[in-house]
């Protein structure tokens, strides 16, 4: 899972950056782009590598990016090179500034989430727009377009001219036909109102659309709490009443947000937490493993993370009728534990 870091300038993107990664850049070059990729705690995960002693035990992880200015590149030429640099990434963080500071005006979260909102609609629509012309032109030479395509696009169309981002429409925004579009506004957002130290609250001027995820982060405080060692850590969390690092909190928040669980694999060799979305077919599920076990996909081998922590052992849980055989279609589960037949 990659998440791209976004916001405006002096909303505390590096800061927020450093918090979630853990990480101090050595120059602070805002040049560059900067990626922190970090492990993904999991309880269940070390409860499997406890009980299995596997040689090797493999977190799921999470890639953070942010972003760099392009060399010689000003205004809307350098807003252009960040939503390039952010297309691939499968979800965005909106760092909002809710600080104020010497030199630096009041915050207005509400106007700078609009602004944002305008970027992306704004980079979106001259996607929609360039593809409808190709699609045009392309009828008049005598090749027939697909309709389905137009007709989303033309929606896509639609919501775009009137500034509404496509995230706000599940039905386009998950279009298997616009996936190749990478589509910004289609992108999962998670708004991050980057508050002052003594600030855990959410700003009252903000005021939404329903389905909007946002939370908190005291960026500057979770920063110098990340270079902290695990004791010093521990007790800063509770002098400042945090109950769980940004770190985690935003780990879990985007889980929730994009749709994603974790099914596990177990043996001696290895322990290992597996990414997937919700509701996704087991055949489909081997994939995220290895094409060729997809593509032999015989059966899975299902246990429940629950049934095995009652049955003991893997062993108990068969006996107990636990384990259980399922096919192509079965929808996996948060915390099932795989092992799949199969035969190339």
């Amino acid at each position: 899972m990659r998440l791209g870091i976004i916001g405006l300038p002096q909303s505390g993107k590096a800061t927020v950056f450093e918090a979630l990664t853990r990480t101090v850049a050595a120059d602070g070059n805002p040049q560059e782009s900067r990626i922190g990729t970090i492990t993904v705690p999991d309880k269940r995960v070390d409860i499997l590598s406890d009980m299995y002693t596997p040689r090797k035990t493999i977190y799921a992880q999470v890639a953070y990016f942010l972003p760099g200015k392009a060399d010689h590149a000003g205004g809307a030429k350098q807003e252009q090179s960040i939503w390039t640099q952010v297309r691939d990434c499968d979800a965005l963080i909106h760092a909002v500034r809710n600080f104020s500071g010497y030199g630096v005006d009041a915050p207005t979260p509400k106007a700078d989430v609009a602004a944002i909102d305008q970027e992306l609609i704004i980079s979106d629509l001259l996607v929609v727009e360039k593809r409808l012309e190709r699609l045009a032109l392309d009828e008049r030479r005598g090749k027939k377009p697909n309709p389905e395509e137009i007709a989303l696009l033309n929606q896509c169309n639609a919501h775009l001219e009137n500034e509404r981002p496509l995230r706000r429409f599940p039905e386009i925004a998950t279009a298997k036909l616009l996936r190749g579009f990478a589509f910004l506004s289609a992108k999962p957002m998670l708004m991050l109102f980057n508050n002052t130290d003594e600030d855990d609250a959410l700003p009252d001027a903000v005021s939404l659309p329903e389905g909007e995820s946002c939370m908190v982060i005291r960026a500057k405080l979770e920063q110098e709490l990340a270079q902290m060692s695990d004791d010093e850590a521990r007790e800063f969390l509770v002098a400042f009443n945090i109950a769980a690092s940004a770190t985690d909190r935003v780990i879990q928040r985007s889980y929730d947000l994009m749709g994603l669980i974790s099914f596990f694999t177990v043996g001696e060799d290895e322990v290992r937490a597996w990414t997937i979305g919700r509701d996704t077919d087991a055949v489909e599920a081997a994939e995220v493993i290895h094409s060729d076990i997809k593509k032999g996909f015989i059966r899975a081998e299902v246990l429940a993370y629950d049934d095995l922590m009652d049955a003991g052992s893997y062993a108990e849980a068969r006996k107990k009728g636990t384990v259980r055989l399922e096919g192509k279609t079965y929808k996996v589960v948060d915390g099932d534990i795989i092992n799949f037949r199969f035969n190339v």
